[in-house]
């Protein structure tokens, strides 16, 4: 997924993250499904394992075979999340470069920078939070997402569209952030580096988010920096007060999660403003383009079953906000105002309210369970 501007649909939501760890060589090979880095289902699995060494019953074979089938599916839905969003920018970096190619340097001027920006800071926290738990295809979107914003910012500046000495700044924090990352998942990178880059992207997700916030609805509310410069400065003493030792160990494990969840405010707030900027401006909305909101949509989708499989509610709740209110909520308002056929819209409505049933469904199966709420209520809980 690569982001707009707040204001803007024209490029992808949300993408996340998490994948499995082997399970201890004790268990017999019959019984290492599923790899889970979640606590709690590793707890599952070492039980079940356990079980199984003496002479297991043919229930507890099943349900091992079953979570290891449901962990490869949902794998592979995340990875192939990879397509619709690659799609989603592709036509954007196509159109830059025809217009370079011709010198229509002018028409770059309508892609503002400063929300490419916004979008990049997004992915690069997610892109850390997700190596850090090792989740593969999480990555591998987030690093897409990196990658495509930054050439389209290459684009932008070529065509002067924004200052040479900001993108060479942009360009360091890209290419630091992506070789730090690549170091880190591979246990590669000294702790202290590593701190010290979480502290970073900490500051700049606090800052960026409320100021994103309070600039949606300027000209309403008078236009400021004020929220970001506060933001700013508490992120900054808090991180201070930790490293001076100041601070509990539940308060720093709080401060150590809030880059990510950031990150996936910020991206939740992007259908927020686009729909502010709809009721503002209904005629807007025939500028939008259907085909780039459904492969959003499509795109989230397909990672909720990951999410939910290995219960990271912070992936989970932006993957499903940006696919039923980000894509399916928009949707909605392009056929309340006639902008789309009502086969288009019921098509995927059904299609998304399909799917994510299948996915509960299917995740509550795969663990055994009697209901689906108890799969949700340990995705909530954590456990």
């Amino acid at each position: 997924m690569t982001p707009p501007p707040p204001t803007s649909l024209s490029a992808a939501p949300l993408r996340f993250h998490l994948l499995a760890s082997a399970i201890r060589p004790s268990f017999p090979p019959k019984c290492r499904p599923v790899a889970a880095r979640n606590l709690s289902i590793r707890r599952r699995f070492r039980s079940s394992c356990a079980f199984a060494a003496h002479s297991p019953p043919p229930s507890a074979d099943s349900q091992a075979s079953r979570l290891q089938r449901w962990d490869t599916l949902t794998a592979r839905f995340a990875g192939a999340s990879n397509l619709p969003f690659l799609l989603i920018q592709l036509p954007q970096i196509l159109l830059n470069y025809r217009n370079l190619v011709s010198g229509n340097k002018a028409a770059l001027l309508a892609v503002p920078w400063l929300g490419m920006l916004t979008g990049l800071l997004g992915n690069m926290t997610l892109l850390s939070y997700f190596a850090k738990k090792e989740e593969a295809e999480a990555i591998l979107v987030q690093t897409l997402g990196v990658v495509s914003i930054y050439v389209v910012l290459g684009q932008l500046a070529m065509a002067e569209a924004m200052s040479l000495p900001y993108f060479a700044a942009i360009s360091v924090l890209v290419v630091s952030g992506l070789v730090l990352n690549f170091v880190n998942y591979f246990g590669w990178l000294h702790k202290g580096m590593w701190q010290l880059w979480e502290d970073f992207i900490t500051v700049a997700g606090i800052s960026v988010l409320p100021q994103v916030m309070w600039s949606t609805f300027v000209p309403f509310i008078p236009k400021s920096i004020l929220p970001g410069t506060i933001s700013c400065i508490i992120a900054v003493g808090v991180i201070i007060l930790a490293r001076l030792g100041k601070l509990s160990d539940r308060i720093l494990k709080f401060i150590r999660s809030i880059s990510g969840w950031t990150a996936t405010l910020l991206f939740m707030w992007m259908p927020i403003a686009q729909m502010w900027t709809t009721y503002l401006n209904p005629d807007n909305i025939k500028g939008l383009s259907a085909f780039t909101i459904l492969l959003g949509m499509i795109g989230n989708g397909l990672m909720i079953p990951r999410a939910l499989f290995i219960r990271d509610l912070m992936w989970f709740s932006g993957a499903s906000w940006a696919s039923f209110l980000h894509g399916w909520g928009n949707l909605a308002c392009m056929y309340y105002f006639k902008s789309i056929s009502w086969k288009f819209f019921l098509g995927a409505t059904l299609s998304l309210f399909i799917w994510t049933g299948i996915a509960i469904w299917r995740d509550t199966k795969a663990y055994g369970y009697s209901s689906p709420m108890i799969s949700l209520r340990e995705l909530v809980s954590g456990t």
